[in-house]
């Protein structure tokens, strides 16, 4: 007996029927099978295969049912980003060939074409024609399908067929499509107009479009009438924005987003025409949202302005506190700790020198190194207090409270070196390559203690800013780092507060006027990183004894001690630090020392 796909193959051979493929965006998701029966294809204008939408693989039907039939188009649609199928490909590559749809094949077997026509140009797929029929395409051969309304009445039941209670000529010259509508076999796509369309109504609607010339035409030119719609609406926002009060604004806005959308309301309508209306309006509404901001913001400038002239003598955190609450300003002061800072340029007057033909260029500079200093503090909650002349003081934990105004403040005196560092390497590139520009080197005072913060002056002018020893002392470690040789100085308790986040070496004591007791200083040679490192731990171990042997006279052990620090401190650029010592140690030892001791200093000297 002959087999059921025999029997099925004659009977698709004894009438007109055009099977469906399956493309496939997997390679390999199905077994490759062997090339069956392809349909015509030919181009007028470049190869559309770079165009088209590409699947890798295609599911043909069996070999004895692809030999009866008179067509065989593909049913495979590629949705939208969002999952709603608005466009279908009429043609398509699949497994390396151009194919085409199955609406497509259905119309070239009804109109009895041997080939399909495929027209592109340098921007892609105008259309595809089989005979009679030209559809026009976007330029990867997709239609925008003009959806009609669903309607149940074009769908006829196979179990009603199959029970003959269906007239005979129901479907006589009619072109069927069969398909599924049952949920479970998940051919059920979301559609502008069905969130649940069958998937054999895609090309239903397709055919549907095609028989009666109402197919949408969205040619390539239409993204540019999108984009000169969009500059224009726009451009007479701007232009009309500053002419007219908000209220004529926006009623001129709504007049031309409602013009618009009638316009092209119209071509989709009455010709076929499908401009998409809401990117010039979403467009335009946010250069109309810009222009209120932009005015909003313009206001808002007006009033900070005003806040921003104050800021230049005050601090801007008071300012606002002073905005906030006006009894404050009054004058007096509080006692608080602070973290006071100090800087100076070394070498100033000498680089003044330099600038005495061009005041304008000494003030350029000043300002090329205040500006990132200045930065390096506020970020890092620091207030400034004044300018004088190459020197910035300024102080943390006060007009706010700073848990960790010491740690701040070092963070800010680091961050001012590397911008130094900066600035020099940008001004020797902006220089002649056989000019050496002279570098600016700063020197950084740190202290911590109680001091004094509040308005100070008279009933006319007064300053914000601090008073106390811990203000004195901090000036006098910015003025001690030439001495030393280190670009940061720091207090005792400063040193102990940041002692686990910066590398601190012990530099000296220092006699404060006015106190008996002696002043520990330190510097800082790095950040936490460092402190671990066996070359800082060494350095440190040798440093203290040094110091030690220093403060009980013992001339030959710290020269002794100094000649091993000095190799490992070369690391850190304290060579001027212990040159210091051995300055002092000499001049000392002079004085001071036996012969015998004499004879043991000459000799570690002359090793230095």
């Amino acid at each position: 007996m002959p087999s059921n796909d025999t029997i099925f193959a004659d009977a698709i051979r004894a009438s007109t029927v055009v099977l469906g493929r399956s493309g496939y965006r997997v390679s390999g998701a199905v077994p490759t099978a062997e090339a069956g029966i392809q349909t015509g294809v030919a181009t007028l204008g470049p190869d559309p295969r770079s165009y088209l939408v590409d699947f890798p693989h295609l599911l043909r039907n069996i070999p004895v049912l692809d030999e009866a039939a008179r067509g065989h188009g593909m049913f495979s649609v590629a949705p939208d980003r969002d999952g709603v199928v608005r466009r279908v490909p009429v043609i398509a590559v699949a497994d390396g060939t151009i194919v085409p749809s199955l609406s497509l094949e259905m119309l070239r077997v009804a109109s009895g074409s041997d080939a399909v026509l495929v027209k592109t140009d340098p921007s892609g797929v105008r259309s595809v024609g089989v005979g009679a029929f030209e559809i026009p395409t976007d330029g990867k051969g997709r239609v925008w399908l003009h959806y009609s309304p669903p309607s149940r009445s074009r769908y006829i039941s196979a179990i009603d067929l199959l029970r003959g209670g269906m007239p005979t000529d129901i479907l006589a010259g009619k072109m069927v499509l069969i398909g599924t509508s049952a949920a479970g076999l998940f051919d059920l796509k979301v559609t502008p107009v069905h969130p649940a369309l069958p998937g054999v109504e895609l090309h239903a609607q397709l055919l549907e479009s095609a028989l009666t010339g109402a197919t949408l035409n969205r040619p390539s030119y239409t993204a540019f009438v999108e984009l000169s719609l969009t500059a224009l609406m726009s451009l007479l926002l701007i232009i009309q924005a500053p002419r007219v009060n908000a209220g004529t604004l926006f009623a001129l806005g709504g007049a031309t987003a409602a013009v618009t959308m009638g316009v092209l309301w119209y071509c989709f309508t009455g010709l076929d025409l499908l401009i998409d209306y809401t990117f010039p309006l979403i467009s335009s509404f946010l250069v109309y949202a810009v222009l209120v901001c932009t005015n909003y913001v313009t206001v808002s400038a007006d009033r900070f302005r005003i806040r921003s002239a104050f800021s230049q003598y005050l601090s801007p955190d008071l300012v606002e506190q002073l905005a906030q609450s006006p009894e404050k300003l009054t004058l007096g002061g509080e006692q608080r700790e602070l973290t006071v800072l100090f800087s100076d340029v070394r070498g100033f007057t000498a680089i003044s020198e330099l600038y005495k033909d061009d005041p304008q260029g000494l003030t350029t500079l000043i300002n090329r190194l205040f500006t990132p200093l200045t930065r390096d503090i506020v970020d890092r909650r620091g207030t400034i207090d004044k300018y004088m002349g190459d020197a910035i003081m300024a102080f943390w934990n006060a007009p706010l409270a700073d848990a960790n105004h010491e740690l701040n403040a070092c963070e800010a005196a680091f961050a001012m070196l590397e911008s130094l560092r900066v600035l020099n390497e940008q001004r020797q590139k902006e220089s002649s390559d056989d000019q050496m520009v002279p570098p600016l080197r700063i020197g950084i005072g740190l202290n911590t203690g109680l001091c004094v913060v509040g308005n100070f002056g008279s009933d006319l002018h007064f300053n914000y800013s601090v008073l106390g020893d811990t203000v004195n002392l901090a000036s006098r470690l910015e003025e001690l780092t030439k001495q030393y040789g280190v670009p940061i100085l720091i207090g005792e308790k400063i040193a102990q507060a940041v002692r686990t986040h910066f590398a601190v070496l012990e530099v000296d004591y220092l006699q404060v006027r006015g106190k008996r007791d002696l002043e520990r200083i330190f510097t800082i040679l790095g950040h936490a990183d460092v402190i671990g490192q066996s070359d800082f731990v060494e350095l440190v171990e040798r440093n203290e004894a040094m110091l030690a042997a220093y403060r009980r006279c013992d001339w030959p052990q710290a020269l002794e001690a100094i000649l091993m620090c000095r190799e490992l401190g070369k690391k850190f650029g304290l060579d001027d630090y212990y040159e210091l010592y051995i300055q002092r140690i000499r001049h000392r030892a002079d004085a001071s020392v036996s012969s015998s001791e004499g004879a043991a200093v000459s000799s570690w000297l002359q090793k230095l």
